[in-house]
């Protein structure tokens, strides 16, 4: 018979209970009674740290750039900004896919000078050299001024769902390699499905043609074949089932298998949109015949439509909750064909078509971007991979004259402070609003130096406009907890739309080009209840927790 759950008031702890409390690790409690305040919502947490729930990959939180950013080479010189290799690397370790819809449109074209222009042919350099690159600071700003133009025209592109076939040479491979290789990101390259034979058999002669390259250079990378199949036939008139598209990836297999550097490789696919009935069909199909070749199964998720969203729908519990619905789908499915098998959202964001104008990139995203992080990680996806780092559309982490935007320094701060495994916590609350607090529990990220170990890190958001007081467990009471609270940098529900955001109150800003700000917590008195505001979100370290499991 298990050992029962420790319920009782903070009175009624006595020492031996305490002593009980840590020897069994169940440390599920009544919290210390809260002092009700008006226009707080108040609620006790229960906390299970006695047991690891589920563990994701160390990478979990990692990042794309889209495939269109080659689609004029000279905007792949971005990636030599010393001010954007310093971001990505505060996002280490992590996964770069480099992908999406326009990768199967591009084809490898080698030996070709990358531009007419001799500003930029002088800077082509080997892509495992950080020291002998760095964009000059007026090519850069050039860079700039010239991509929202280019940005435009590819959602146009986007918009019509009419894409032109581009090429691409050597030197943005060696730019793509040297950005993630120079940042501490693991590459992850997706390759043109859409290349094909009059037998519908995908063509790899293009593929091979560019590992071929990449090998003779001994850049280390994984793989990826094709973007969301399923939307081929929209897209250039062709239609890849299931089973096809699995005999695809085995030949694509049976290629690295016989390469000296990607015999070892990953293999990720098949990167479907979220599942509907034929997409069913197409993911079942495809793991029916491939499912041995591939390292992880992908999977591509955004809540709505960015051409026809709202702000309430960025922090709507219901739109937030539909993760769930179409995660647990994707799950029955991989793993009724395919037990154990790991299953990736390969692509993601708050809406798709580019993002929401005025809202993806703003401080109410983190509301989707947070809960999608917390929720993802629960149900048990192994990595999450964000779209964008940069790029066009309104989704990404930077901005185009590349400063961080409100989804950035939330990335940052779930990078430093969670860790891999998931713990178990509830609100302790029968209340109608209780939905509007969503709460998710992990042990600390070990390689944070500053906190010991058996520490906590508690995140959670307030969907609601007014203040929430969080209590913890009464055992943990004589615990020093240091928050983390981000708010829009505007006051009140319009606020939310800024792009800018403030940490504990401190507007969140580099301190120069090269130099992010420290992200310091504040530490709560033992025992003080964790007031959460309206409209925002938290992560709270509890440092003496003592969880065994972490």
């Amino acid at each position: 018979m298990g050992q029962p759950r420790l319920r009782s008031s903070a009175g009624a702890f006595a020492p031996f209970h305490l002593f009980a409390a840590f020897f069994f690790y169940t440390l599920q409690a009544e919290a210390v009674p809260a002092l009700v305040e008006i226009g707080f919502e108040s609620v006790n947490l229960d906390l299970d740290v006695s047991r690891v729930d589920k563990k994701v990959n160390e990478r979990f939180l990692s990042v794309a750039i889209d495939a269109d950013l080659m689609a004029q080479e000279k905007f792949m010189y971005l990636l030599g900004s010393p001010k954007l290799r310093i971001l990505a690397k505060a996002l280490t370790p992590a996964f770069l896919r480099f992908g999406g819809t326009e990768q199967d449109f591009m084809q490898f074209r080698p030996q070709r000078e990358p531009f007419s222009s001799n500003d930029y042919s002088s800077l082509h350099y080997p892509g495992h050299s950080c020291d002998r690159f760095e964009l000059p600071p007026l090519l850069e700003k050039r860079l700039k001024q010239e991509w929202p133009l280019q940005a435009s025209v590819l959602q146009q592109e986007e918009l019509l769902g009419k894409f032109d076939k581009k090429n691409f040479s050597e030197s943005a491979v060696d730019l793509l390699y040297a950005f993630a290789n120079c940042s501490g990101l693991d590459l992850i390259f997706g390759l043109n499905a859409l290349l094909r034979t009059p037998d519908n058999v995908w063509d790899s002669q293009n593929a091979e043609l560019l590992m071929n390259y990449c090998e003779s250079r001994q850049y280390i990378m994984s793989w990826e074949l094709g973007n969301e199949p399923n939307s081929y036939e929209k897209k250039a008139g062709i239609s890849v089932d299931g089973y096809q598209l699995g005999q695809d990836f085995l030949h694509l297999h049976k290629i690295l298998q016989k390469s000296r550097i990607y015999s070892s490789s990953g293999l990720y696919g098949p990167d479907i949109s979220q599942p509907r009935n034929h997409r069913k069909d197409l993911l079942t199909g495809f793991l029916e015949t491939a499912s041995n070749a591939i390292d992880a199964c992908t999977w591509h998720h955004y809540y709505v439509n960015g051409r026809d969203t709202s702000l309430e729908d960025f922090k709507d519990p219901e739109v937030l909750d539909t993760l769930a619905v179409k995660t647990n789908e994707v799950l029955e499915t991989v793993h009724s064909v395919s037990p154990g098998k790991r299953v990736w959202l390969g692509e993601t964001s708050s809406a798709y078509g580019g993002g929401a104008l005025g809202l993806s990139d703003t401080f109410v995203a983190g509301f989707m971007w947070l809960d999608k992080l917390g929720l993802a990680a629960k149900l048990g996806l192994d990595v999450v991979i964000r779209q964008v780092l940069i790029g066009s559309g309104t989704y990404h982490l930077v901005d185009d004259n590349l400063d961080p935007l409100p989804d950035y320094w939330l990335s940052v701060i779930y990078k430093r402070l969670v860790g891999p495994e998931v713990l178990k916590v509830e609100v302790a609350s029968n209340s109608k609003r209780k939905r509007l607090l969503r709460v998710y529990l992990h042990c600390t990220k070990r390689k944070s130096s500053s906190y010991r170990q058996g520490s906590v890190t508690l995140f959670a958001l307030n969907l609601s406009k007014n203040r929430a007081t969080l209590s913890l467990p009464a055992v943990f009471s004589n615990s020093t907890v240091e928050a983390y609270v981000l708010q829009s940098a505007e006051p009140g529900v319009d606020g939310l739309q800024s792009r800018a955001a403030r940490l504990n109150g401190v507007l969140l800003k580099m301190v120069d080009e090269q130099t992010l700000p420290p992200l310091q917590g504040t530490d709560l008195r033992p025992g003080e209840h964790l007031k959460l505001p309206g409209l925002s979100f938290a992560f709270y370290v509890v440092k003496q927790a003592r969880a065994p499991v972490c």
